[in-house]
């Protein structure tokens, strides 16, 4: 990060004094020169390295790229614009060269190819020196610790807030569909109605109606007797739309005999003729003159009248009881509403469900609903980091914590310095570990000696039958290393379970310094396979000490 700042801050400046230049090559009419603006910087300066090509405009020129300063790192390239001269061009690029450790360096001839054809500038001896540091006026501290900080929640939080907006939208449906209060229809306004209302309501509709006109004598007849009987049934209690004509005339008549319906004879006998016709006209055809048919609705409209005005006042214990009747039919209703409200709620997340497991597949949903650790991984927030020195750069799903390795003495008396950092452990669904070890031999690394070790840490730690394949590994700037590669089968020593992980160990290094990543995961895990596959294409290393 320190390295990061400090390149940022830099600015290519084209404008300081070239203080050494080399003439290079020429050959058919092509010149090649390179120049450094200073041989001496401090940690973390930069050089401005330029290299000026004047050859024909028909030519093909191509200048180095990448890492090719080593040991200086290139911090940026620049080309500057074209120059044209009758048939000839002149090149330039400007190379923002820095280091940051102190000592003499020798930066190497660079390669330009013109038309395919090789032609190699000279080198530049460059120091380095240390920043000078009054350890008199400034106390030195030690490195601090690293400092577990909790994690991010911001992923929790939009997850909440998704679940809680899709809550409210399904809620308010519900609401506005069944459970408000909606403005009441005409036909609904009249069924709130009293009984007694409601028969005159319908009574003067039937009067308005055409049944009379378009000869509909047996609709007439059969709404007028429905009216009737409806009224009876609701308001005098006695069952009469299933009762024949003699049936209900013989209940009624009992009712006044008991003295629970105040109604006289001529009435009792008037309805009786009006539910004859009825039937005469409803089973016999019979065709009543208009007149008649009008005056037997005034007549039952008058009949309607007069058995509301004999029905007994209700007493408080029936008023009670119709007050905790409406209650529970609205205490029904309510229940109603809420069961509708589920069972369709319920339905919008069978559907929504039954979809998501047919687009993206069972697992995904279930994944996704009750967790998966790797999932979590592989969807949450990466880290990109520098780990030890030589440096390893990688991205991870979460930061590599330092650890302590203890070695034997015979090994620690050949090893300079050695910095590993790891997440996970084998018994987890993921492990990842990066080593970065100087020797003080400056000898070339023996790669099957770390492969042969690493293979034995794991058969130490339970994995057995490992199979084991190799290759060639490239980072993405270019820098060639060992890849091996395979299966193993590991027991887990808590809960005595077998599983078959996959594992990944790559090898870098060079003179006196060898760099390893391991890691290890479930195989058959499609998420930490994505994992693996982008740690791969993050992973970079710097192969000089």
């Amino acid at each position: 990060m320190m390295r990061a700042k400090k390149l940022n801050s830099k600015i290519v400046c084209t404008t300081l004094l070239m203080l050494l230049s080399f003439v290079g090559f020429s050959q058919d009419d092509s010149k090649i020169t390179s120049t450094i603006d200073t041989t001496s910087i401090k940690i973390g300066e930069q050089i401005q390295y330029t290299i000026t090509v004047e050859t024909d405009s028909l030519n093909v020129v191509h200048f180095p790229e990448g890492q090719t300063f080593s040991p200086l790192e290139t911090v940026e390239a620049i080309m500057q614009d074209t120059i044209k001269n009758n048939n000839k061009v002149i090149l330039q690029r400007i190379y923002a060269l820095t280091q940051f450790d102190s000592g003499a360096y020798t930066i190497p001839p660079q390669r330009i190819a013109i038309n395919e054809q090789p032609f190699f500038t000279d080198s530049f001896r460059i120091k380095v020196a240390d920043v000078v540091v009054d350890t008199i006026k400034q106390k030195m501290f030690d490195i601090k610790p690293l400092i577990e900080v909790e994690k991010s929640n911001a992923k929790i939080w939009k997850i909440g807030l998704t679940i809680l907006l899709a809550l409210l939208i399904i809620g308010g449906l519900a609401y506005w569909f069944f459970l408000r209060k909606k403005p009441l229809t005409e036909e609904e306004k009249e069924a709130l109605l009293p009984p007694y209302d409601r028969a005159l309501l319908e009574l003067k509709k039937l009067e308005n109606s055409k049944y009379l006109i378009h000869d509909e004598y047996k609709k007439y007849y059969s709404e007028l007797t429905d009216i009737v009987r409806s009224y009876l049934e609701e308001d005098v209690h006695v069952s009469a739309l299933e009762s024949t004509t003699g049936q209900l005339i013989t209940k009624l008549e009992m009712l006044k005999d008991s003295g629970e319906l105040n109604l006289d004879d001529d009435t009792i006998t008037q309805f009786q003729k009006i539910l004859q016709t009825a039937d005469l006209v409803k089973f016999a055809k019979s065709k009543p003159p208009t007149s008649i048919a009008e005056q037997d609705r005034l007549a039952v409209e008058q009949i309607v009248v007069k058995t509301h005005d004999a029905l007994p006042e209700p007493t408080e214990e029936e008023l009670l009881q119709n007050a905790e009747y409406l209650e529970e039919l609205a205490k029904k209703k309510q229940r109603k509403k809420i069961y509708w409200a589920a069972a369709i709620f319920a339905g919008i997340l069978f559907i929504g469900g039954a979809f998501s497991v047919a687009y993206f597949g069972f697992r995904e949903v279930k994944d996704t609903v009750f967790g998966h650790p790797t999932k979590e991984l592989l969807e949450g927030e990466w880290v990109a980091s520098s780990y030890g020195f030589p440096p390893i750069e990688i991205e991870t799903p979460d930061v590599l914590l330092r650890q302590k390795v203890e070695l034997p003495q015979e090994i620690l008396d050949s090893i300079q310095d050695i910095q590993t950092f790891a997440y996970g452990s084998y018994t987890q669904n993921l492990s990842l570990s990066s080593t970065s070890v100087t020797f003080k031999n400056q000898s070339d690394p023996d790669f099957e000696g770390a492969i042969g070790s690493a293979i034995g840490i794991f058969e130490q730690v339970g994995i057995r039958n490992i199979i084991t394949k190799q290759e060639e590994f490239t980072t993405q700037s270019g820098v060639t290393g060992l890849k091996v590669y395979g299966t193993g089968n590991f027991k887990n020593p808590i809960t005595e379970k077998s599983k078959k992980i996959k594992y990944n160990i790559l090898m870098f290094g060079g003179k006196g310094f060898i760099q390893q990543i391991a890691i290890t995961w479930e195989d058959g895990d499609d998420y930490a396979e994505q994992i693996v596959s982008r740690i791969l294409n993050t992973l970079d290393v710097k192969t000089q000490t």
